[in-house]
């Protein structure tokens, strides 16, 4: 099946670096939202969370293009232990700040589209049954009281800030624990709690993997699943971004729409299913006509 794919990203901070990863090839997709935290708390790691989303990326999106007969999980759990391999000894793995990443990985494979989903990203199918949303929300539930006290105050202030690292120390204390939550960082077993399935790939008209900075698009209720996707097909990632952060910027205190930090990275691979007729699932006039009425 022939697809478009379009990969994007951007940081979330031009004095920061995008801790985020996203990458494709003609039949798999990877994308990955690292874990940094706020710069005030110490990591163990000397190469820090955007070197090792680079490195985990690329290796699941190299295996998953090589190892067609392995699964998803198994790639990951091994990508997760190399990675591991390149910074034991120089770094502490057993800190509780040692990088982590949420993972989405999805290919095309024996007339399946397979996905696996791993901490609080998205990945969103359109069939011609209808829409596939998965996100792995585990994370929500772990330490909800901090979240709410952080989400009470200003984003931007010190205040809110000092809210944020004592709830984001809790998080680290909780992670790849029973009875926490499950993330991409020192231990390969943490793959097999990956939410994980598949849609036979001749239904897919389109796909897309999202961060939790893109999947701000729907919780910000500026549209719908299946608008963000039109809009990707449309438009492209820019003009979901943009959408984005123009919301982000009109509340730049987090009043309306509370979060743990005013702007975040944005991420996303979208593929797009292309006929001999062209992009038939698509009405354009239709959305060009509600996108510019809004």
């Amino acid at each position: 099946m022939n697809m478009l794919i379009q990969v994007a990203t951007l940081p979330g901070r031009d004095d920061k670096a995008n801790e985020d990863f996203a990458g494709a090839l003609p039949s798999s997709a990877v994308l990955l939202d690292g874990a940094g935290g706020p710069s005030e708390m110490p990591s163990g790691c000397i190469h820090g969370t955007p070197w090792y989303v680079r490195q985990l990326g690329a290796r699941l999106l190299a295996d998953m293009g090589t190892s067609p007969e392995r699964s998803l999980p198994d790639i990951l759990a091994a990508g997760i232990e190399t990675v591991s391999g390149l910074h034991r000894g120089t770094c502490d793995l057993s800190a509780p700040g040692t990088p982590a990443t949420v993972v989405v990985m999805a290919r095309e494979r024996g007339g399946e589209f397979e996905y696996l989903v791993l901490g609080d990203s998205t990945v969103v199918i359109e069939t011609r049954k209808g829409l596939t949303v998965v996100t792995d929300r585990r994370i929500d539930d772990v330490a909800s009281e901090e979240r709410k006290v952080m989400e009470s105050l200003p984003t931007g202030t010190a205040e809110h800030q000092a809210a944020r690292i004592r709830f984001v120390q809790l998080q680290r204390e909780l992670r790849n624990q029973p009875g926490g939550y499950w993330t991409a960082s020192t231990d390969p077993q943490a793959a097999y709690e990956a939410f994980t399935g598949s849609v036979p790939l001749d239904g897919v008209l389109r796909a897309s993997l999202l961060s939790d900075g893109t999947t701000r698009f729907t919780e910000f209720g500026l549209g719908t699943w299946g608008e963000l996707q039109s809009i990707l097909d449309l438009w492209g990632p820019a003009a979901v971004f943009s959408r984005i952060r123009e919301a982000e910027e009109a509340d730049p205190s987090g009043r309306r729409w509370p979060r743990a930090k005013r702007r975040d990275d944005v991420s996303v691979v979208h593929f797009t299913t292309f006929r001999r007729d062209g992009w038939g699932h698509i009405d354009f006039g239709s959305l060009r006509s509600r996108m510019t009425a809004a």
